[in-house]
């Protein structure tokens, strides 16, 4: 039974509170009015939406308010959300007027599509699509969103939605062959050529332009029939729904172009028959061309890739000369350096010669030499050349890591950063790249505390190792092995009388110790959040230093960070061991530095944690959180259920990855909201500090075993 909708009187107040029109006078009455007239399913659905959008920003949530029932009308919910939450993001990234700008443009979000259309958007697709893209031949291009579908030859921009089909599925194909249209500009030729000076002698440059535009694009769509014919056939069926061909007075030019050998210079050389034509009509696949933008990113790439590629040869003949037997000493003579490109059905490579002798580039070459190949068509001869010693700054030249310190001087921001998002639970949507993250490593402190620790605890140690070395497998003993250790007697005794019998001797004579592996990688994440001064730090610090001293029997794979931070802007993580790190007297010493920082912002580290336990090959990963209160900030939105719902968001993706997440905590009153963010059984609260380094151990054996 359908629900009876909302009347004026019952939506108004609700905008008053939510909108708080004492303070910002916001006229509700024409937009409750507006929405009297929706069904009650869509009025929940914009009620909705308005109330997400005014924890954000309530003037938004206004003019949200005003446009929906239009958009309602125009598009699917889908679409309709993700306008909405493009609105949030812009907020979030450029503020109050760069959103406003995006509510402006509402009119031409909902014009992109067709009415009540399942449309493509661009955060559902652009990870497939950038996957695909990094996948082809090429440079390595980014998938970014914009207002205009382009590329400058580093990234391609595609729209916040595409909709120009009734399915979804067919939205996701036509952005894939516009993402491969794009691609071809840049892998073809088509990015090389100087477009502005070929159409500036023309009376209208934009219109040579477009026409130009045209021709590459009759002739990349030919050139990806016979590299990607899926994709190709995939166009010309969106094509054909769509009632789009080819005009009879451009096919002499589209069969010129479908050459097998055609490039940009075909292009150019046609444009001037192309610009008495009438206007090409922009088929569905095409973006538009941007020399401006590829003029620029072209500028900011060619000197610094001309350095790094002589830097990488002078570096790889340098390892070529070592690997050689000892050579006389005589005069040296320039190297003959010798590239030649393969292009193999499509696919982009190079084999590089040293004085006539084939030379294996390193993966991070052979990357340069594609994009200086695709900027020139060629590698030019002074690339080819060797820096030699001090010739180039490589602090200028390769990018340098932020100095994490420099933050109050300015320097800090996003540069060099990782941006994690976060969840906004009362938008019901994520923050996109909110949290500026960096790693720093803890100051090792050589003192006396690694000692003293292991004396006052010694009786301690010996017993956890005890129990440790139980937690591994039995040795077993494997018969009749090919090879091993010792003779095994019982197979050796037989094989004697096959030989006596006349029958071929068994190989299979020796006995091999076999110990299975413990396929096992555990993460630590330490709070060092200024609330852990005093015994709990200490305490923190002593169960560290007690467990690595006895998983060091195991063999397990573990990594020691330690996190904090003071808003979203400067979030730390602190290495203290990596997995790769061996547990030496460095790493003590890191234990040993841990010292309290700021506050408690949990979501990026737990993020950055899944990510780091994703790359290592194990059967079973386990994230243990060791703290001592709940996920706080410095005068931010994070206190209280925000900072909550964001850890257990985090959590649940730790957790949809196969990751075991278990917290340790000292906070008393965990019992308040740990559930909630971890589960029932998935923590522990410990009341007395002194009891945290037997506790550690004794969790770690039952979370592993």
């Amino acid at each position: 039974m359908a629900r009876q909708r909302l009347t004026h009187g019952e939506i108004e107040p609700l905008l008053d509170t939510w909108l708080e029109t004492e303070f910002t006078f916001h006229a509700v009455a024409p937009v409750a009015r507006t929405l009297s007239e929706l069904t009650r399913d869509e009025q929940d659905f914009v009620l909705d939406w308005i109330k997400r959008i005014a924890n954000t920003h309530i003037t938004l949530a206004f003019h949200f308010a005003k446009r929906a029932p239009d958009l309602l009308h125009r598009l699917d919910r889908r679409a309709i959300e993700a306008w909405a939450v493009r609105l949030c993001d812009t907020y979030d990234r450029a503020g109050i007027y760069a959103a406003l700008s995006v509510v402006e443009q509402a009119d031409n979000y909902a014009r992109t599509g067709q009415p009540h259309t399942e449309g493509a958007l661009f955060d559902d697709i652009a990870g497939v699509l950038g996957n695909f893209v990094r996948g082809l031949s090429g440079r390595k291009l980014s998938i970014e969103q914009g207002d205009v579908v382009h590329t400058d030859g580093e990234k391609i921009v595609l729209p916040a939605m595409v909709s120009r089909f009734a399915s979804r599925d067919d939205n996701f194909r036509l952005a894939k062959a516009t993402v491969v249209l794009l691609w071809a500009q840049t892998r073809f030729g088509t990015l090389r050529a100087d477009i502005t000076a070929a159409c500036a002698p023309y009376p209208h440059p934009e219109r040579a332009l477009q026409q130009f535009n045209a021709l590459e694009t009759l002739r990349l769509t030919s050139r990806i029939g016979r590299e990607l014919p899926g994709v190709h056939r995939d166009i010309r069926r969106l094509m054909n729904v769509l009632g789009e061909d080819l005009p009879d007075a451009w096919q002499p030019l589209a069969d010129r172009l479908a050459a097998p050998d055609a490039g940009a210079e075909d292009s150019l050389d046609l444009l001037d028959v192309a610009y008495r034509l009438p206007d090409f009509p922009a088929w569905c696949h095409q973006g538009t061309l941007r020399p401006d933008a590829v003029t620029a990113a072209r500028a900011a790439r060619l000197d610094k890739e001309k350095a790094r590629l002589r830097i990488k040869l002078a570096q790889l003949l340098e390892e070529h000369a070592r690997s050689q037997a000892p050579q006389p000493a005589v005069a040296p003579d320039r190297p003959d350096i010798e590239v030649t490109p393969r292009d193999d059905n499509g696919a982009l490579d190079f084999e590089i010669t040293l004085d006539g002798a084939p030379l294996a580039p390193p993966d991070d070459v052979r990357q340069l030499l594609t994009s200086v190949w695709l900027d020139f068509g060629e590698i030019p001869p002074e690339y080819l050349v060797p820096a030699g010693d001090g010739e180039y700054d490589l602090k200028a030249v390769f990018d340098q890591p932020e100095d994490p310190d420099a933050v109050w001087q300015g320097t800090y921001h996003e540069k060099g950063a990782e941006l994690y998002p976060e969840w906004d639970h009362g938008r019901q949507h994520y923050r996109k790249n909110w949290c500026t993250m960096r790693e720093k490593t803890v100051t090792p402190v050589y003192d006396d505390f690694v000692r003293d620790t292991l004396t006052k605890h010694g009786g301690l140690v010996r017993h956890l190792r005890r129990k440790f070395e139980a937690l591994r497998d039995e040795n077993r003993f494997e018969k009749r092995q090919t090879q091993g250790d010792e003779i095994d007697l019982d197979a050796l005794v037989e094989a004697l009388a096959d030989a006596r019998d006349g029958r071929e001797m068994s190989d299979r004579l020796f006995v091999r110790l076999h110990r299975a592996e413990r396929n096992i990688a555990v993460a630590f994440l330490v709070d060092m959040s200024g609330s852990t001064k005093g015994w709990i730090n200490e305490a923190e610090r002593e169960s560290l230093l007690l467990l690595c001293e006895a998983l060091e029997l195991l063999g397990d794979r573990y990594a020691i960070y330690g996190f904090s931070g003071i808003t979203r802007k400067r979030c730390e993580l602190f290495r203290i061991k990596t997995f790769d790190d061996a547990y030496d007297d460095e790493v003590r010493a890191r234990i040993a530095g841990i010292r309290p920082q700021e506050y408690t912002r949990m979501g990026f580290a737990l993020r950055h944690m899944t990510r780091l336990l994703n790359a290592v090959e194990a059967k079973t990963r386990v994230l243990v959180t060791l703290s001592d209160g709940r996920p706080d900030d410095y005068f931010d939105v994070y206190r209280g259920e925000y900072g909550v719902e964001d850890t257990r968001m985090a959590l649940l993706e730790a957790a949809r990855t196969g990751i075991h997440p278990f917290c340790i905590t000292l906070d008393r009153e965990a019992r308040d909201y740990l559930p909630h963010m971890y589960g029932a059984a998935r923590f522990i609260i410990i009341d007395d500090v002194r009891q945290l380094p037997l506790k550690v151990t004794d969790i770690y054996r039952r979370l592993t075993t």
